[in-house]
């Protein structure tokens, strides 16, 4: 397991799922974490269970709202003295159908929150802390981002924009802060379960792995990717995806 003493993160998007195991993963390294997400009373179970206030401390808010970007990183700064892990993990994909028939308004929600919000985070990481004393950042992209993903087109169309800002940031940031990203298939959590409730069998029939991810699968390549381990690692996307989009359908 990699080591995490003395590192604090921040996690988007951590009072359930992925998030919630990338933040679980950190603070069994040794990392003190701030953990944000909409619900408060989620985010309160979460601190508790990640073992309360000397480890972990919660800010609600919208993850694209500045007011609430500045306050967490203000309260993870007054908390815990220091920023060195980013993980940008919050992402929404509220609409199902055609690229073509996608609200505009809807369309620039997605892109404002899985796009510009990242790279808002970044932004004030970088001038909180990481600027002057390094780090690192892993932003949770998906496989709807390197291939076409019918349905959900437009959460593609961000997702493969955060991988594309991701490569961007890794070079315009180096040498002192690290930038990566994982590009998870399906893994069973709330956000995703319309893709495979009710008939998880038939949807992992298509993985050479033939199960679906848990967030345990992300938050282990995810720990690693913000690891002095990838020390020689930056601008990279991390596929995890039980093997299937070796096989050219997902």
């Amino acid at each position: 397991m990699a080591s995490f003493e003395n590192k604090v993160a921040v996690v988007t998007g951590a009072s359930r799922g992925i998030g919630l195991g990338i933040a679980r993963r950190l603070v069994a390294g040794g990392a003190r974490v701030c953990i944000t997400a909409r619900g408060a009373d989620a985010l309160a179970d979460a601190v508790k269970e990640l073992g309360g206030p000397d480890y972990a401390i919660a800010v609600p808010g919208k993850s694209d709202n500045p007011e609430h970007q500045d306050e967490a990183v203000t309260r993870t700064m007054e908390a815990f003295g220091r920023l060195d892990l980013l993980v940008n993990n919050t992402g929404i994909n509220p609409v199902f159908g055609s690229v073509l028939d996608v609200d505009p308004a809807a369309a620039a929600k997605i892109l404002g929150v899985n796009v510009l919000a990242p790279l808002a985070w970044v932004r004030r990481a970088r001038d909180a802390w990481m600027g002057e004393h390094g780090g690192a950042v892993v932003n949770i992209a998906s496989i709807a981002g390197l291939r076409a993903s019918p349905g959900i087109g437009m959460y593609g169309v961000s997702k493969a924009a955060l991988i594309r800002l991701t490569v961007e940031l890794a070079t315009e940031l180096g040498p002192g802060i690290r930038v990566n990203a994982v590009a998870p298939a399906v893994v069973k959590t709330k956000f995703a379960a319309a893709l495979y409730e009710g008939r998880e069998e038939e949807a992992a029939a298509a993985y050479p792995l033939k199960r679906l991810g848990a967030p345990e699968d992300v938050a282990g390549a995810v720990a690693y990717l913000l690891s002095e381990e990838a020390g020689w690692i930056t601008g990279q996307t991390l596929v995890i995806d039980g093997g299937v989009t070796l096989g050219g359908v997902f």
